[in-house]
């Protein structure tokens, strides 16, 4: 009796990277006619795990060496205590990790989870493969050769059956699901599809709360080049709460003009209705998709068309081509030689999926719609820290959005998708609705209000801490020092009044950097340095907290070095002590960053 072949891919993925990956493993499998089933860490029942005989785990490391969101309760069941040691020895397994070493903590999450399965009794077929970013070719450098190693050792033990070949690549497999149109007039439910409904339970990523913008103002001056928004939803009724350092995830949907460019790029009837089935039964339907859907709807609120496509869209895109020009250019793109290629077509210029569809119309016009869903991810949610406390705006919540765009090569400036479509809604114009739910942040306040804060916060890293001052102050809480930083005094001074009234009020310390109001660049960090005393002071005999947030590029860096030459001058420790302080502020969650790029 043949051994039965099967696997199971399971991916832990932030931006999408590491889901395309295991979908990318999940069709190698199919070639190889093995039974495949690739899910998210956190959808699977670990409880199951016990009994698979084989299983690919794809896991991406995010921030400061953290598991992604889709695998945090899978990550807290691995480490549990009372696990026996031998409770995966049946397990043959492989860990593909996606990092980025520009980080400190490379590829953390993959190394880990590696030595873990190892503890329970698992069998590794393979050495970890740590995929990087900073790679010329990125992550595939490193995935492409493991694969081949991957599939030589599975093959091996689950050779192919009598008879059987190796689907070649000239083959285009099925697509996941199919799309069957309604008749134009058949009947149908008059169903908005946004009802504020009255929420089942705290709003999720799969039930987001429909929350009204109530205002949506612009707090930078217009003669600024950087948009700044600070919008304002009701949340009323939504079952929502939270507290300083948490994090609203907003569902954006593409603009009307690429949507009716999209649908006429492919000839698709945007008020067409379908329902989708599955082709392999016990595949689930996408969650967030209404049955039955308009195409409009798919297009506006599913499929991400203004994301940087991948590898695996040219793949596809290459078998639907009847083009010999457009095939060539396209199976170059998706090769392991024209990797450079590619990244200097997409990643580089920050090319769409929909511009890079215009560049091949003979192939776009051919795409079935059935692999729209195969060929286009869905769009992400963005997350946005919370600028406002529920003490001092009861069912309200504010955020602080920077609105993305920015030039490439390519002639038209690149846009944020989230940030752009956010500007562009106008609460004056009526009922305006965004779709979000709330998660806990990576930042925690301390509990006793007695504590002081260091809150170091430029640009829009101040939005944190803006939540955080105004739950303190409405508690009665003193001890609060904000360093803010922007480019000039009377054009991106964000909260300026506010700030400056608690201040007035005794409430509030606060240092500012305006880097381009004097000849020579002034920044947080330069502030910093020259309050060393007090920084000193509140560290060592008020056992202050120190909390970071911004943009990730040199921001983190010259901010720590400055603490650590504080520490120096100020606190009289050598280089090596100031640093090792710092770490040890840092362990015991008394140094708290949340930065991005």
């Amino acid at each position: 009796m043949m051994a039965e072949r099967r696997l199971l891919v399971l991916f832990g993925s932030q931006t999408g990277t590491a889901q395309d990956t295991a979908e990318r493993i999940g069709r190698e499998a199919k070639r190889r006619h093995l039974r495949c089933r690739v899910e998210a860490l956190d959808s699977c029942d670990m409880a199951n795990l016990i009994h698979e005989p084989l299983v690919v785990f794809v896991c991406a490391t995010t921030g400061q060496g953290d598991p992604p969101d889709n695998m945090k309760m899978f990550w807290r069941f691995l480490f549990r205590k009372n696990l026996p040691a031998g409770s995966l020895c049946q397990l043959d397994y492989a860990v593909l990790g996606l990092g980025d070493s520009s980080y400190p903590k490379f590829n953390f999450v993959a190394k880990k989870l590696h030595k873990r399965l190892l503890q329970l009794g698992g069998n590794p077929l393979l050495p970890v493969a740590l995929g990087d970013d900073q790679h010329d070719l990125g992550p595939d450098a490193v995935v492409d050769p493991w694969l081949v190693a991957l599939w030589d050792k599975i093959l091996a033990l689950y050779p192919l059956p009598p008879g059987l070949e190796i689907i070649s690549l000239d083959v285009r497999l099925p697509p996941k699901y199919t799309l069957h149109y309604l008749p134009e007039d058949s009947p149908h439910p008059d169903s908005d599809l946004l009802q504020p409904t009255v929420p089942r339970a705290a709003p999720c990523e799969l039930h987001p709360f429909a929350a009204r913008m109530v205002s949506n103002q612009r707090v930078t001056a217009q003669s600024h080049f950087q948009d700044v928004r600070l919008i304002e939803f009701d949340i009323a009724g939504s079952g929502i709460t939270f507290s300083a350092g948490d994090v609203v995830m907003i569902q954006p949907q593409n603009c009307p003009e690429d949507v009716q460019q999209f649908c006429q790029l492919l000839h698709l009837e945007p008020h067409r209705r379908f329902v989708l089935e599955p082709t392999e039964p016990g595949t689930p339907l996408p969650p967030l998709l209404p049955q039955p859907c308009t195409i409009q709807y798919l297009v506006t609120h599913y499929l991400d068309i203004s994301c940087v496509p991948r590898r695996s869209f040219f793949e596809l895109l290459a078998s639907f081509s009847t083009n010999e020009l457009e095939r060539e250019k396209l199976q170059e793109f998706s090769s392991a030689q024209g990797q450079e290629e590619l990244f200097s077509y997409c990643n580089r210029p920050r090319r769409t999926t929909l511009e890079a569809m215009w560049d091949f119309p003979h192939t776009t016009c051919a795409i079935p719609a059935d692999y729209l869903l195969d060929l286009i991810p869905r769009i992400r949610p963005r997350a946005f820290s919370i600028a406002s406390s529920m003490l001092a705006h009861p069912e309200r919540m504010q955020i602080l959005v920077a609105v993305v765009r920015y030039k490439t090569r390519l002639s038209k400036p690149r846009r944020g998708l989230c940030s752009s479509w956010l500007a562009s809604l106008n609460p004056e114009q009526g009922d305006v609705r965004v779709p979000l739910w709330v998660k806990k942040g990576g930042m925690k306040f301390p509990a006793d209000p007695a504590t002081p804060v260091i809150m170091i916060g430029p640009g829009t890293g101040v939005a944190p801490f803006r939540a955080a001052i105004q739950e303190r102050v409405a508690q009665g809480q003193r001890g609060n020092f904000l360093f803010f930083g922007c480019r000039y005094k009377s054009k991106d001074f964000y909260c300026q009044m506010e700030w400056e009234e608690l201040v007035t009020k005794g409430l509030l310390t606060l240092f500012t950097a305006f880097s381009r109001d004097q000849e020579e660049k002034v920044y947080v960090q330069h502030r910093i340095r020259e309050n060393g005393r007090l920084v000193w002071e509140l560290l060592s005999s008020g056992n202050a907290h120190v909390y970071l947030a911004g943009n990730a590029k040199e921001m983190p860096a010259a901010v720590a070095e400055a603490l650590r030459s504080v520490l120096q001058l100020e606190g009289g420790l050598s280089p090596s002590e100031a640093q090792e302080h710092l770490t040890a502020l840092e362990r015991s969650q008394r140094f708290q960053s949340e930065t991005w790029s």
